[in-house]
């Protein structure tokens, strides 16, 4: 009778798994999506390969890989608790996948309850030559000067991507309804660079307004030093994270504070890559709507 209802138990588990990840790929199908370019994507005329997506990653959560039409997902929030801001997520992937429903959809979703609009960035990733793209990527690791180096070839474009995502919201806030000085940017891991950069950019109209970086790596070599316009930081990692070392994080909050800009650093004691470790590390999306809540909604213009 125990190895029945144990068998019972675990066929209710994978059914509500199924339905689950069924309504989550329905609900993201329902969204506005918005083509980035007209055509193809300037910088990768000759790219050839399809996009495609898996659930065959350590978490069973869905990926998408191989993009090559960069879009933006428009997550809108409900219009009594709207309150004008929004946020740009960039969700992370070394450049080999997105982690489009952990760092995406699930943010998303969490977001729009605080009634912030919510746009998901897919941006150009290093193309992956198999169907099970995160263990190729595990393997690519294996050599990684040429891995970096990969990365190093897509991040302009992929950075060009989250640019001209962010062009397009603010200058469609009146379609979205958006406060145009209360729209910000959110990157995850490797998402988390595309987002240092807006912040730290020269090109005033391409800067945030406020900044979210989550487990990112940084190198403060590769970017422009904070001034007057960089904006106010959220940044999160876990001490136990083998691929982003919270160091990656507390630089960042250094330089940032460093610079008499506003910064808020969050380091938990278990969690590892992806804040998934712990109670209290899966709960970093309430500190950081707090943070949101002082730092932005509640502020006038």
């Amino acid at each position: 009778m125990a190895i029945l209802i144990n068998q019972l138990n675990s066929m209710k588990h994978n059914i509500v798994t199924i339905f689950f990840l069924l309504f989550s790929t329905i609900l993201f199908s329902q969204q506005e999506v918005i083509n980035l370019y007209k055509g193809t994507a300037p910088g990768s005329e000759s790219w050839n390969w399809t996009e495609k997506e898996t659930s065959n990653t350590p978490i069973k959560l869905k990926v998408i890989y191989n993009i090559t039409t960069p879009t933006l997902t428009f997550f809108p929030a409900d219009s009594s608790t709207a309150n004008g801001t929004a946020i740009i997520i960039c969700p992370g992937g070394g450049f080999r996948v997105l982690n489009i429903e952990h760092e995406g959809i699930n943010v998303a979703r969490e977001l729009n309850k605080k009634g912030v609009a919510v746009f998901v960035l897919k941006y150009r990733l290093v193309k992956s030559n198999t169907e099970t793209p995160w263990e190729e990527m595990i393997n690519n690791m294996k050599d990684m000067p040429k891995f970096r180096q990969n990365n190093l070839d897509v991040l302009n474009l992929a950075t060009r991507d989250a640019e001209t995502a962010m062009r397009y919201v603010k200058n469609n806030t009146d379609k979205y309804h958006i406060d145009k000085n209360k729209i910000g940017i959110i990157g995850f891991s490797a998402g988390g660079a595309l987002a240092i950069r807006l912040s730290l950019s020269e090109q005033v109209d391409i800067i945030p307004d406020f900044s979210g970086f989550i487990y990112s790596t940084f190198n403060p070599n590769d970017y422009n030093s904070p001034t007057g316009t960089t904006p106010p930081a959220f940044i999160a990692c876990a001490t136990d994270d083998m691929i982003a070392s919270p160091s990656n994080s507390i630089e960042l909050y250094n330089l940032w504070i460093n610079n008499k800009r506003p910064a808020e650093l969050h380091i938990f004691t278990k969690g590892g890559h992806g804040l998934r470790g712990s109670v209290s590390s899966k709960n970093w999306i309430h500190r950081f709507t707090d943070w949101l809540n002082v730092q932005v909604i509640q502020q006038t213009n």
